[in-house]
């Protein structure tokens, strides 16, 4: 598969995860809590991961097997894009694996839900179109 193709699949992946954190957004719609921070989360950082992915791998930047956003962003940064923009998404990294273990402690604030998805919306129609492919859909 060539890089070109290999990056198209991976924004169609996080196109995907951005597709379920939009149907999670209000998790009222299914019940208290249907969808736990720690599942909505984790969507956001899969879409931002494979979106960081996918710039690379279209840019045929060889990346590590990591689920370390900061490691992607570096990553992007080497390549010689701007990536300071990119900073605040490392906080979604414990989503990655930590809280796919463990509950997000009662005492942290709940995660604000339209302000991530429109975070990860940003990352994604950024690259999407750095890639000349359709930006995500309301």
């Amino acid at each position: 598969m060539s890089d070109r193709d290999h990056a198209r699949a991976l924004l169609e992946m996080s196109r995907s995860d951005l597709n379920a954190l939009r149907g999670m957004q209000h998790p009222s719609l299914f019940g208290k809590d249907f969808f736990s921070d720690e599942i909505f989360g984790f969507h956001a950082q899969q879409a931002v991961e494979k979106a960081l992915k996918a710039w690379l791998a279209f840019k045929s930047v060889r990346y590590s097997h990591t689920h370390d956003l900061q490691a992607l962003i570096d990553a992007v940064e080497d390549s010689g894009e701007d990536a300071d923009w990119l900073r605040e998404m490392v906080d979604l990294n414990p989503f990655a694996v930590q809280y796919r273990y463990e509950s997000v402690d009662e005492e942290e604030e709940a995660i604000d839900r339209t302000s991530v998805l429109a975070q990860a919306r940003m990352v994604f129609d950024h690259v999407a179109g750095a890639m000349g492919e359709p930006p995500s859909s309301d």
